[in-house]
């Protein structure tokens, strides 16, 4: 099966390799504390900090002076190819669906039918539908009046129904594409993105169940009541004269995996390329058609819908791409630094250290996305290096151990967010919480995802 984020770019400069294994374990541990350390301590933007890290990491590995970052452009070069142009069409139809009221429709519609006890489990289910098209920061934004609407309507404690609601898009955010995250992923490791969304699809939902409701009786208990303060309390949103109708709304919003799931399918059951319907399933199931159809779909179903003229249409789309720019020099840098890990040699001695000490290629991946996340504080920028780090072990692996070993890295960049994490303080602020509580509550979720997903991924790679 052909990886589906193939990017086409000039063959990269191959830097000298060095004989000593402990030269390069040097190089690697000074370049991610260089990292680290511009990240958390100097407050660097990540960019910044991933492009001199790269530096360092080339220059005590003995790349020659010229050629210190020539890896690094190429593989930003790559990355951005591959990956800036999902993450743009993703912003798009996530800001048609935000600002069309997409979103309040998708909440109303399940509210209205649920009963008081089945409100978590309600909340989890509207933020799993609305975590796959949104960037988790806006769909914190999104959701979080929707929460404390439902708290003060139905008299609910705030935890049990705001943890599901940050569990769907924490689990949506580290495990399914087309988030940044596994997106890097899956491009680093050449992985078959149909695979690897039904995958993580398959790990998500009894992930989100663990961490999301059932989590939130305990976390109920350990934090105690939270009030909302009668001036944070939201007021009810205002009735458009326009909306789009529920079954558009989530027709557009699952349109994408649809036809990545049919690509995929395709793939396995069909397994003819020169079959006509294999070669249309290939092409509408690529990750940037499906998502160039949802968003111009989006535009139909949602902005014309809402009553939005082309004007309006071309302003929102518009709109959606300056918040994105940060992410996407993040993910490019990330890019950059994963080609050089590679170029150096660190990947092949990965592959050669964890063959002697006879560690799971998945676990691996696992630990070192982990200490990277608790060291940095960012998701993204542990999902990428701990890509890099580990990509050659997927070169001899089937596509789905490769999307396996995606999720298990995607699993490993969630583990216990704490102060060093923009994400930690977003929710504390919105939730009213105590740094105490939020450790108690949100940090624990976020680590009960980390450990269950990668629970339920490695016996999974028995099986499949």
């Amino acid at each position: 099966m052909t990886p589906t984020l193939t990017v086409l770019a000039a063959a990269p400069p191959v830097l000298p390799h060095t004989d000593s294994d402990g030269r390069l374990l040097v190089a690697v541990l000074l370049a991610i504390g260089a990292i680290v350390l511009l990240i958390t301590k100097l407050k660097l933007h990540p960019f910044l900090a991933l492009t001199l890290g790269s530096g360092l990491l080339a220059a005590v590995a003995g790349a020659p002076f010229d050629k210190l970052l020539s890896s690094f452009s190429t593989g930003f070069g790559a990355t951005v190819a591959g990956v800036g142009l999902l993450i743009g069409l993703g912003a798009m139809l996530g800001k048609l669906l935000a600002d069309s009221g997409g979103a309040n429709i998708i909440a109303d519609t399940v509210l209205s039918r649920s009963r008081t006890k089945a409100l978590p489990w309600a909340m989890a289910l509207i933020a799993a539908v609305l975590g796959l098209p949104l960037f988790f920061e806006v769909g914190v934004v999104l959701l979080v009046p929707i929460v404390l609407l439902v708290a003060r309507r139905g008299n609910v404690p705030l935890i049990r129904i705001g943890i599901p609601a940050l569990a769907g898009l924490s689990v949506l955010h580290g495990l399914v594409p087309p988030h940044p995250g596994p997106l890097v992923a899956v491009d680093a490791l050449k992985a078959d993105l149909g695979v690897t969304l039904a995958l993580g699809l398959l790990i998500a939902v009894p992930t989100l169940i663990v961490a999301g409701p059932l989590f939130a009786r305990v976390a109920e208990r350990w934090v105690g009541p939270l009030e909302i303060p009668e001036s944070d309390t939201p007021v009810e949103p205002a009735k458009r004269e326009h909306t789009p109708s529920f079954g558009a709304v989530l027709a557009t919003i699952l349109l994408p995996v649809v036809l990545m799931l049919g690509k995929a399918l395709a793939d396995v059951v069909i397994d003819d390329p020169k079959a006509l319907p294999q070669r249309v399933l290939d092409f509408v199931g690529s990750p940037l058609i499906a998502l160039l159809a949802a968003t111009l779909l989006g535009m139909l179903t949602l902005g014309r819908a809402a009553g939005f003229d082309k004007a309006r249409i071309s302003e929102t789309v518009a709109s959606s791409l300056g918040p994105i720019a940060g992410i996407v020099f993040i993910v490019g840098a990330g890019g950059g630094f994963k080609q050089t890990l590679i170029d150096v040699g660190v990947g092949t001695a990965v592959s050669d250290w964890s063959s002697k000490w006879h560690i799971p290629a998945l676990l691996l991946g696992w630990l070192i996305a982990v200490l990277i996340r608790l060291a940095t504080g960012s998701a993204t920028v542990a999902t990428i290096t701990a890509a890099g780090i580990v990509a050659p072990l997927a070169a001899d692996m089937s596509s789905t151990h490769a999307a396996l070993l995606v999720l298990a890295i995607g699993a490993g960049s969630l583990f216990l967010s704490h102060v060093n994490d923009a994400g930690f303080w977003l929710v504390k602020e919105y939730f009213g919480m105590s740094v105490g509580q939020t450790l108690k509550s949100w940090s624990v979720m976020e680590t009960v995802i980390s450990v269950v997903a990668i629970a339920l991924i490695m016996p999974l790679s028995l099986i499949v």
